[in-house]
């Protein structure tokens, strides 16, 4: 149904929608209780019965109990910290101690690569610029790509590098290039974390590979930065999906090249859903972490794995954690919003505005919800006076089912009015005259 409630503006018809007729079952664990077992007859009676009742409770079987303050319910993974999320909608499907702080590895990448692409966005920097590698860039130990002194990298060949191979040292010398040093854009990463929100996340360094204990983000904050990436940057995908790839070195000693592998070998293992990424990381203290996206059916899941004790385990726990997600989940977008009628502006140079959505609309159900009982409600703002600027909110479409509220898209002015002074009365009372006087059969001029 859509319903549209504006003053002197009311309208009621109903939106059908075809709905595939299939969705996701959600898992129950099943506890068989059962008992058996045969009770020798004994010579005395009492002895019998006690014998009898104690062989009796001894074979029963009992469902487990969950350990005090343990809450998950789900998939069960060996990490000790997880999350998933479907990232159109940063609805939360599962997680397990998904607040709780823990060193991130060379997932920190994730948020180096959100400032590259900030930078690449504003027009700061080009995915063509030539960057040169400093002496600290060149410093960085674990994974790294052998940069070298005075070598210069372009812009996409250090993302690739970032990417694909995890390369520290590349990921210093975009910060330095971007930042001017490193301390000051990991200033800008804790900025930008704090914009999103990550409570519980403090950077240290652009790479993961400091051992300092301040050093912490959190399933939750790992999986809410990974949706800004690929949902603001998808062209991300082009380079975290690449398997392996060749970069050039041209330094004093000569030109060589030199081969980049993923470190993310989920791209290579047997799933029913399409591997698009992100990141992974490991060291002594953080363990293995990952953060991976996959797509299936129009949805799109992040699973963001923390301290698994080894790498078999933080990939076996990210497609557990995926196959779930595909499993119980379905996706409800709105292809078809209605259309909006003019806005009328009071005091303004024209009489209307013209109306859009800011963003579709889209909602996460898990558990087999009817989406076609969905009902649209248009709220319209009343007496919007001029000046409206673009962008001004002008109303909501509200999305409801069984009565409780799903969401809403927001309805804005896609053009300036300003407001009218008294040329524009005049001009306005002058063309109506006009309309006036003139026959039917004559153009007004």
């Amino acid at each position: 149904y859509l319903v549209v409630r504006r003053k002197q503006f009311s309208m009621n018809f109903r939106i059908r929608e075809y709905v595939p007729p299939i969705f996701c079952k959600e898992e129950y664990l099943q506890v068989q209780r059962g008992y058996g077992g045969n009770v020798k007859k004994l010579r005395k009676q009492i002895l019998s019965v006690l014998l009898s009742g104690a062989m009796t409770l001894g074979t029963f079987v009992f469902p487990a109990m969950a350990e005090p303050g343990d809450t998950q319910t789900g998939p069960q993974i060996g990490a000790p910290s997880a999350l998933l999320m479907e990232a159109s909608t940063g609805t939360v499907i599962f997680e397990k101690n998904a607040d709780e702080p823990r060193n991130p590895a060379s997932v920190t990448k994730i948020m180096t690569l959100i400032l590259i692409f900030d930078a690449i966005q504003s027009g700061k920097i080009k995915l063509s610029d030539e960057v040169v590698t400093s002496a600290h860039a060149k410093s960085m130990g674990g994974s790294q790509v052998f940069l070298e002194e005075g070598e210069v990298q372009t812009v996409e060949t250090l993302i690739k590098c970032i990417v694909i191979a995890s390369g520290n040292d590349a990921s210093v010398a975009m910060a330095e290039y971007i930042g001017g040093d490193e301390g000051t854009f990991v200033r800008m990463m804790n900025e930008r974390a704090a914009g999103l929100g990550m409570e519980h996340t403090r950077f240290i360094d652009c790479c993961g590979l400091t051992d300092s204990t301040e050093h912490v983000t959190t399933a939750r904050d790992i999986a809410v930065m990974s949706r800004e990436l690929i949902t603001k940057y998808p062209q991300i995908t082009g380079y975290s999906t690449i398997w392996m790839e060749n970069i050039t070195h041209v330094t004093k000693q000569g030109t060589k090249e030199f081969g980049l592998s993923n470190t993310n070998k989920l791209l290579k293992m047997a799933t029913n859903f399409e591997v698009t990424g992100l990141k992974t990381g490991s060291t002594s203290i953080a363990k293995y972490c990952l953060s991976a996206t996959a797509k299936k059916d129009g949805v799109e899941l992040i699973a963001a794995i923390m301290a698994a004790p080894d790498y078999k385990t933080r990939f076996n726990d990210a497609v557990t954690l995926l196959n779930y997600g595909y499993g119980n989940c379905r996706l409800y977008k709105d292809e078809d919003m209605p259309e909006l009628p003019p806005i009328p502006i009071i005091s303004g140079v024209k009489d209307t505005a013209t109306a859009g959505y800011r963003d579709s609309f889209s909602y996460l159900g898990l558990h087999g919800e009817d989406f076609s009982a969905i009902e649209k409600e248009l709220l319209l703002e009343e007496n919007v006076e001029a000046p409206v600027r673009t962008g001004d909110v002008l109303g909501y479409l509200v999305y409801r089912l069984n009565g409780q509220e799903l969401g809403r898209a927001t309805v804005v002015s896609k053009e300036d009015v300003e407001k009218a002074g008294y040329p524009d009365y005049f001009k306005k009372v002058w063309e109506h005259f006009l309309t006036l006087s003139q026959p039917a059969d004559v153009p007004v001029l």
